[in-house]
């Protein structure tokens, strides 16, 4: 009988596992449909205020950050929050992970200014349970990192950046998802700076190993490829910058919302372009 009572759990388990991977490689609308379908057996099986349901809005609502499906993410995250601190406290990792997440929603919407308390709640909660040089406090101070920069305090930004990947260098190597992504927001810095050349090797670099580590046309590697394009086009590489927007508009017009951020702004570079460089495509 215990086993049998077990099952609900193992099926909740591996129902979030498929989703989690098939968001991972991409694969969106199988995804959202599995969650939704997840969640409300979820509910079913221990209620909607559970913690097994706040599992599965956390997880949905990492996908609608990635569709474009905003409004409906943020709803699902504040859901498990308010469900995790009544279950576990103010101070817990599911709680960290969960400003973690709410901040980079922000950061995706390009609300910096509204993300940035809950990316430094993040960061606090989990520099207090694991101390300043755990992998998991690198990964909230990169994320920080990037809000702090959209909000101008871009020298506070490459302090936690550089802090960030010194970490993730030692714990995991240099092929890996977290060195790629903070690689890149180096990159974003020294774009924003004015320093085209910097900011592109960042990027190239931040792109191969994107691509390495994901596949080559997998969504992720879309926002590298727009900002690679558009140094390319503030200096005056029309080929390059048109050949990257392109790719990043190929990649996610199948994926994600027609208002998505990331495509809108392909888009936008694309049009931008003086048309010769059409000759060259």
């Amino acid at each position: 009988m215990a086993g049998h009572r077990d099952d609900p759990a193992r099926r909740l388990d591996a129902q979030l596992a498929l989703g989690h991977l098939w968001r991972e490689r991409g694969d969106y609308r199988r995804a959202g449909i599995l969650l939704a379908l997840t969640l409300g057996a979820a509910e079913r099986a221990y209620g909607p205020d559970s913690p097994e349901a706040a599992a599965v809005c956390n997880e949905w609502g990492v996908l609608g950050k990635y569709t474009g499906h905003f409004d409906r993410s943020r709803a699902l995250y504040l859901r498990a929050l308010a469900i995790c601190e009544n279950a576990y406290g103010s101070d817990h990792d599911t709680v960290a992970t969960l400003c973690h997440n709410l901040g980079g929603l922000a950061h995706t919407r390009g609300a910096h200014h509204e993300g940035e308390p809950w990316a430094a709640r993040s960061v606090s909660i989990r520099t207090g349970l694991h101390g300043p040089d755990h992998w998991l406090v690198a990964a909230d101070r990169a994320a920080w990192a990037a809000l702090l920069d959209g909000c101008g305090r871009t020298g506070d930004a490459e302090i936690q950046l550089r802090a960030a990947l010194a970490v993730f260098q030692r714990v995991h190597g240099a092929e890996h998802y977290e060195t790629a992504v903070t690689t890149h927001n180096l990159a974003a810095i020294q774009h924003r700076r004015g320093h085209h050349s910097a900011a592109i090797d960042g990027y190239t670099r931040a792109l191969a190993l994107k691509g390495r580590l994901l596949g080559d046309s997998h969504p992720d590697l879309a926002t590298t490829l727009v900002n690679l394009a558009t140094a390319h086009r503030q200096r005056g590489d029309h080929d390059q910058a048109a050949r990257h927007y392109t790719r990043a508009i190929t990649i996610l017009t199948p994926r994600v919302t027609s208002d998505h951020p990331t495509l809108s702004a392909a888009r936008r570079g694309l049009g931008r372009i003086p048309l010769p460089y059409e000759r060259h495509a």
